[in-house]
């Protein structure tokens, strides 16, 4: 079962408020908010993969990648889900 629900586009500059919308599939802004959801997953892979090569963070520190970590990871499992990669979420 498919669940449309509202997916950031990013954060506009000139008000520091993101843009989300409930985008059709196959449309333009389902393919910009791939796009974007991919951008901050690479950044937080880069960011993550830094930290923990240097090995100095603590516990605290790395606990504070938790949730965006997991936002991330779901964002894309839902692209994949969306596409037929994988089975559908509920």
């Amino acid at each position: 079962m498919s669940v449309w629900r509202p997916r950031s586009l990013g954060v506009d500059p000139a008000t520091g408020k993101e843009a989300f919308v409930v985008a059709r599939p196959g449309g333009v802004l389902e393919a910009l908010a791939d796009a974007h959801a991919l951008e901050v997953a690479a950044v937080l892979v880069a960011v993550v993969g830094a930290v923990l090569e240097a090995g100095e963070a603590s516990d605290a520190e790395l606990a504070a990648f938790v949730s965006p970590l997991h936002a991330a990871l779901d964002e894309c499992v839902g692209m994949v889900a969306a596409d037929g990669g994988v089975a559908d979420r509920e």
